[in-house]
């Protein structure tokens, strides 16, 4: 890794690259790990910029993993990242930060800031831009679809350059603090509980699967859904996912394994054992 000097440090041009390539976060959006493409991308001139021929593929592989946000608030998990990023490349040991963490919070950020992007753009700039367009276009008015693209555009892309630099500068500050008091490692903990609470949410709320089985006859037969919810709720979907985690520990291809999840779909509705 390269050592802490001033040729190192990000400066506004690097985060105003991290800015342009931020907008290609959807552009390679797949069913395996989402946005992470995008992310990588736009990365990847910080991380060159970081780490030394050798370290790099390492740093570029952690940003690979599954990512998926509102792309307009992506910029926030993107400063935060490079400072942490920055922070690891002029740690004076490899062992001294965990690159864990990086993943952790960018994690941990992805529902929150999800929520609150996709009300404000989503539920309310969009419909303000789409309100005002649409009734001038109705109208014949050419200014319909201008100010479509005005109203919506520009504030998205105000709040993306801004976070740009609220999270960077946000992350430096508060590694500097957790430094000076010397809970690094703590934040790396955090960070990984937080991660894992919001993979077992998703997994509950994204995998929609159950059963219509009906046990027994008569005027109030059993469904044996119910049990599986009575067990613990959102049962079927936690043992597919360990399925599916333990046949991509296996490197079982995901492409495979999306084809056997289509498969199964089928046959199951076919006969009745899945609904």
């Amino acid at each position: 890794m390269t050592n802490s000097n001033e040729s190192n440090k990000i400066t506004k041009s690097d985060l105003r690259k991290l800015f342009w390539r931020s907008c290609s976060v959807d552009f390679s959006w797949n069913f395996e790990r989402q946005c992470s493409l995008g992310y990588a991308f736009a990365m990847a001139p910080i991380l060159k910029k970081l780490y030394k021929k050798e370290d790099l593929p390492k740093a570029l592989k952690r940003h690979l993993e599954f990512f998926n946000i509102t792309s307009w608030v992506a910029t926030l998990p993107l400063g935060i990242s490079a400072a942490m990023e920055e922070k690891n490349a002029n740690a004076a040991t490899p062992e001294s930060f965990d690159t864990a963490s990086i993943n952790g919070v960018k994690t941990a950020l992805m529902g929150p800031l999800s929520a609150i992007g996709d009300s404000f753009f989503w539920g309310t700039i969009r419909l303000l831009a789409t309100g005002i367009g649409a009734s001038l276009a109705l109208q014949g008015n050419i200014l319909g679809p201008i100010l479509f693209l005005l109203i919506f555009n520009i504030p998205t892309f105000i709040t993306r350059y801004v976070l740009t630099g609220i999270g960077y500068n946000t992350g430096i500050g508060f590694l500097k603090q957790l430094e000076k008091e010397g809970t690094l490692s703590d934040l790396a903990y955090g960070a990984a509980i937080m991660g894992l609470i919001v993979i077992g949410a998703m997994t509950a709320t994204m995998i929609g699967i159950h059963t219509p089985i009906m046990i027994g006859g008569g005027e109030n037969p059993y469904g044996l859904q119910r049990m599986f919810d009575d067990i613990m709720p959102a049962l079927l979907p936690l043992c597919t996912f360990g399925i599916v985690y333990k046949l991509l520990g296996k490197k079982v291809s995901p492409l495979a394994i999306l084809i056997g999840i289509f498969a199964v779909s089928i046959i199951g509705a076919l006969l009745g054992i899945l609904g």
